[in-house]
């Protein structure tokens, strides 16, 4: 029986075989708080993903993805939740914003950059993969470069040349691991392989192209430029790394392999569709027919085929996540068509207090731990108390109530404000140990709290 797919199982096969929808659902409750309903159903699209990669080809062809309309308020995890599904099964994703679309015709971006977009951030992923899996050899060869250099180097020393070629080379590497000659310079041979990009307008729309002609026009110039440069052993690491990388793994191959991941599991986020949201003539203004913005992104979401660069890309099983708050648009303003290319349809809720104290306190980054461990590079031990997250939650709920709502976007707001004075401290508090608990959180707060004018404008 052939299946959709018969490349060999790797480790990221492997991986997300294992990923069931409860445990999807589980890796996304480390980082977001809530929204349940939204988790489970992405959880489902994804695992559906695997399921028809099992399947006989010709019926895997015929199973189109169950894209997914989410609806809620600014700030409740709709982009966190599409992004961190992507990292967790290392699929090739993107963010794009439907307002910043126009429809053919007009001067912007078409909707057909999405694909070509998404697959220069599969090469880009690709890149990494092949990159990582060979970093041991390239570190491996890299040092030994290194080792070519410092003993031609120390070979011009009258004292330290003196010594056999093999024992200096084990003298040297032993130094060198030990950070010996992190300041020493070596002289290193470097190629400029950069290609100018210019804008081109194409058929497809305005895209970045970079014209190789030194490799087009070998025999006019004379192949890519190489120059000599003095570095230190510790900038010149990084360099010899990455070319002994690449020289390991095979580039003509990676646009090839980042249209499969493209086809077979790209994932777009479509934010503010609710933007481009009511019938042509509904509504006045300024904004290019957002009917017609949408009648562009309906093959795009149907599945077509988009010509860039590195070759076709067909969109019939990338998946689409689209978001939008919906406060004066509703899904149902949206062209039917493109209604029911979105079939699940998820309401997220709105975050109360209890949510903005949870989010203070169970992820696993959350956002008290990422401002005290960038505080501690300055030497200062910050403290945050329970009571002080409490009060924190609870300015951030009343400024959502009296002002705009923006979720949890408006505890960033709060946290830096609370953290201010000992932010701006920096070094000159190194060795302090600060305790953020309820009273430190309220003579931090305190005007602007009460000056509802100014609160409006700083918070």
């Amino acid at each position: 029986m052939s299946v959709a797919t018969s490349l060999p199982a790797g480790p990221r096969e492997h991986r997300l075989a294992d990923l069931s929808p409860r445990k999807i659902v589980a890796e996304l409750d480390r980082h977001v708080v809530g929204q349940g309903r939204a988790k489970r159903a992405v959880a489902i699209a994804l695992r559906d993903r695997w399921r028809r990669q099992r399947l006989p080809r010709e019926l895997a062809r015929e199973i189109t993805p169950k894209n997914i309309l989410m609806i809620g308020p600014t700030g409740v995890g709709k982009t966190e939740i599409a992004r961190r599904l992507a990292r967790l099964t290392d699929a090739p994703f993107i963010k794009v914003e439907a307002s910043k679309f126009t429809e053919v015709g007009y001067v912007g971006r078409d909707v057909d950059s999405i694909a070509r977009d998404l697959v220069e951030a599969a090469i880009r992923l690709v890149k990494e993969e092949r990159r990582a899996r060979v970093m041991d050899r390239a570190a491996t060869a890299a040092e030994e470069k290194l080792v070519d250099l410092l003993l031609k180097a120390t070979a011009l020393d009258p004292v330290t040349g003196t010594a056999g070629v093999a024992e200096g080379r084990d003298r040297i590497r032993r130094d060198l691991r030990e950070g010996r000659y992190e300041t020493r310079e070596v002289e290193l041979e470097i190629t400029d392989d950069r290609t100018p990009q210019i804008s081109v307008m194409t058929p497809q729309g305005v895209e970045e192209m970079g014209i190789d002609l030194p490799g087009m026009l070998p025999g006019l110039f004379g192949g890519p430029k190489k120059k000599k440069a003095k570095l230190p052993v510790s900038d010149a690491r990084p360099l010899l790394l990455e070319a002994e990388a690449d020289a390991l793994t095979n580039e003509a191959t990676v646009p090839q392999e980042a249209i499969r991941r493209v086809e077979e599991t790209g994932i777009v986020f479509l934010d503010e569709i609710d933007k481009i949201a009511g019938r042509e003539g509904s509504r006045g203004g300024p904004d290019v027919s957002r009917e017609g913005v949408q009648r562009d992104l309906l093959p795009l979401v149907e599945g077509t085929t988009v010509k860039t660069k590195h070759g076709l890309v067909r969109t019939d099983h990338v998946l689409f996540v689209a978001a939008g708050a919906f406060h004066v648009a509703r899904p149902s303003d949206l062209i039917p068509e493109l209604q029911g290319r979105f079939p699940i349809r998820v309401e997220l809720d709105a975050l109360s207090e209890d949510d903005l104290v949870r989010i203070l306190t169970e992820p696993e980054h959350a956002l008290p731990k990422q401002a005290a461990s960038l505080l501690s590079a300055d030497g200062i031990d910050v403290v945050f108390e329970r009571e002080g997250l409490s009060a924190i939650a609870a300015a951030a709920a009343e400024l959502n109530r009296n002002l705009e709502n923006i979720g949890a976007r408006r505890l960033h707001t709060i946290l830096e404000k609370v953290l201010e004075e000992v932010s701006f401290a920096g070094p000159d508090a190194a060795g302090a140990r600060v305790v953020i608990d309820a009273a430190y959180v309220g003579r931090a707060l305190s005007d602007l709290v009460k000056n509802r004018d100014l609160s409006r404008f700083v918070l």
